[in-house]
C-alpha cells in the first residue's frame, strides 16, 4: 500500500509543479473506501508569497490553487491516476491556508480504491 500512496504522490506533485511552478515539499496520502485524502505541505513559489503578503494578494492566490486544480482535474484527471487506483476520479475538493502554506484535497472516485 505505501508504495500505491508514494505514486500516487508523485502524480500529485509532478501536476502541481508543471501548473505552479513548484510542487508540494511534502505530500500524505491516506486511502479511506472511495477517496484518498490528500495533505500537501509548502505549495507556494517565492512570488506567490510575496503577492499573498497583502489581504487582496492572498485571495488571488488561493483563488489559483484552488479553481485552477480543480478545473484541470475536472477536464483532464493526471495520467495514470485512475489506472493506479482502479477507480474513475469523480470529484476534488481543495482548499488551501496560504499563511501556512498547507492544502487539502479530497479525490472521490467512483468506487472503493486499492
Amino acid at each position: 500500500m505505501s508504495k500505491t500512496i508514494h505514486e500516487f504522490n508523485d502524480i500529485i506533485r509532478k501536476l502541481r509543479k508543471e501548473l505552479f511552478g513548484k510542487g508540494p515539499e511534502r505530500i500524505h496520502t491516506v486511502f479511506v473506501e472511495n477517496m484518498a485524502v490528500s495533505t500537501l505541505y509548502g505549495n507556494l513559489t517565492p512570488t506567490e508569497t510575496f503577492i499573498a503578503s497583502t489581504s487582496e494578494g492572498c485571495d488571488m492566490v488561493h483563488l489559483a490553487r484552488t479553481k485552477m486544480i480543480q478545473d484541470v482535474y475536472a477536464s483532464n484527471p493526471p495520467e495514470g491516476l485512475e489506472e493506479l487506483v482502479g477507480a474513475k476520479l469523480v470529484n476534488l475538493f481543495s482548499d488551501m491556508k496560504i499563511k501556512e502554506n498547507i492544502a487539502v484535497s479530497v479525490f472521490v472516485f467512483d468506487k472503493n480504491i486499492i
